[in-house]
């Protein structure tokens, strides 16, 4: 989820400034509406959060009952009881989507409750007789796209991606899909806002219209810049079809990125972000130092947008559209000063039927050495938002990792690093999920992990892993 653009713009504007920037959360949740944690500086000064006393969910003095597992919050810890302790196991293996030859693939039938197993559930996605929220399809979900061809049978992963719910919301509102063309791969993800209605909706709709749009195109041989920027106005028309009225209008970011012989291109609306994480070259300017981000950097100084630029130390590709962005391109405030205020999240594009003329922004590089192009929501790169620290998570993970713990394929069972993007894609992406997770989780993560140079050819064929899921007790 991302935060909601300013109230001139948005209905409801109120309750849309973004999350406090100055705690020790600050890469806290996206805006809700009324009562969302991290919107009220007062949050922020919470001793201790209230939590469901059957999941250890974060849960609010108002509520009657936990949005995570249902449990009346009035009545204590419950019985243990075979059928509870098993659910919470049930529930993990089955919260990730298992995806085959399209992103937006469904599960058409849901099982039996895995806390008491009933077969009433609720349109809302809770058991009718215990009250267990139950596992989702987006809970967390996991695409490897394998390459077109392998000696013996093998089939290099040339790109893979992971997107989580994270620990505090009770869905997952990111999209991600991925996708092969006949000289590269496609990407694209999305970050719904929280305060429009269905912005999970928005987010699938932009990614799966995107994906499809950039490689039809781009199988007919377009340029990539024109793919791309076709791209996201038929995402952004996709996204403004699904609003009934003036009131209801789901709307989301929107990050791509395409690779094409010796070139990267991007393009964006909104906040998601596309980084290019060297494989060799040591940080750039402003970069070093300490993990997280540094308050007088200018994270301008990061991006260029200039035709074809080499890509050489790891750098941000993409220019935020959001308040701080616009405060410090003016000159109004310095970067510091802008991420400290409450609306420095707050977009200021997006795609959906209020967005106005959508206007994308596309830029394209040459790599000029290997790395990994990386595109990803804010629930990442508020934990991690320097390029270099990206790339340090990357060259010194020790596990690759699923978020859940479960030890990934390929990675080194006696600790050492883990064999990095190029031979293991979908361990790259886990591992960012994990430490965003680990660093606090208050959003929606995902992220797609395209190495460049590709380790082989590639296919229009989506292979799915079979992960832990990353819901957690409490």
């Amino acid at each position: 989820m991302t935060d909601a653009p300013n109230g001139a713009d948005r209905p409801g504007g109120t309750d849309t400034t973004g999350p406090d920037t100055t705690g020790p959360d600050a890469t806290g949740p996206d805006t809700k509406g009324p009562g969302t944690p991290g919107t009220d500086p007062a949050d922020q000064g919470k001793a201790a959060e209230l939590a469901c006393p059957a999941c250890g969910a974060v849960v609010f003095a108002e509520e009657i009952f936990c949005e995570e597992c249902g449990h009346r919050l009035a009545d204590g810890p419950p019985a243990p009881s075979a059928g509870r302790e098993g659910a919470e196991a049930a529930g993990r293996a089955g919260a990730t989507v298992r995806q085959e030859s399209a992103p937006s693939a469904r599960r058409t039938a849901a099982g039996p409750c895995p806390g008491c197993g009933g077969t009433a559930i609720g349109a809302d996605g809770y058991c009718e007789t215990c009250g267990l929220r139950q596992p989702a399809e987006r809970d967390h979900v996991e695409i490897e796209l394998a390459a077109g061809s392998g000696g013996n049978g093998a089939r290099p992963v040339v790109a893979a991606g992971a997107s989580d719910r994270g620990r505090r919301y009770s869905r997952n509102e990111d999209a991600l899909a991925l996708a092969a063309h006949p000289t590269g791969v496609a990407a694209v993800v999305s970050d719904g806002v929280g305060s429009s209605q269905r912005p999970d909706e928005a987010s699938r709709a932009a990614a799966d219209t995107g994906v499809a749009e950039l490689v039809a195109r781009l199988d007919a041989g377009e340029d990539a810049e024109d793919a791309t920027r076709h791209a996201a106005l038929r995402a952004a028309a996709a996204v403004a079809a699904l609003a009934t009225s003036p009131s209801d209008a789901p709307s989301c970011t929107y990050v791509s990125a395409v690779t094409r012989g010796p070139a990267v291109t991007v393009g964006w609306v909104g906040d998601s972000r596309a980084y290019w994480l060297s494989a060799e070259a040591p940080a750039g300017p402003g970069e070093e130092g300490a993990p997280g981000p540094a308050p007088d950097e200018a994270d301008a100084a990061e991006v260029s947008t200039g035709d074809m630029a080499e890509l050489g130390p790891s750098r941000r590709l993409t220019e935020d559209d959001s308040w701080a962005a616009f405060m410090v391109g003016t000159g109004s405030m310095t970067e510091a000063e802008a991420e400290a205020h409450p609306n420095a999240h707050v977009i200021t594009a997006w795609l959906g039927a209020d967005a106005g003329q959508v206007e994308p922004h596309v830029a394209t590089f040459r790599p000029g050495g290997p790395g990994t192009l990386l595109v990803c929501s804010d629930g990442l790169w508020n934990y991690y938002p320097a390029a270099a620290d990206l790339a340090a998570l990357l060259a010194g993970d020790p596990g690759g990792d699923d978020p859940g713990g479960a030890e990934a394929e390929g990675a080194d069972p006696r600790g050492g690093a883990a064999p990095g993007p190029a031979a293991d894609p979908l361990g790259a992406a886990r591992a960012l999920v994990r430490r965003a997770l680990e660093a606090g989780g208050r959003d929606n993560i995902t992220v797609a992990v395209i190495p460049v140079p590709s380790p082989g050819g590639s296919a229009g064929r989506v292979h799915e892993s079979i992960p832990e899921s990353t819901e957690q007790p409490r």
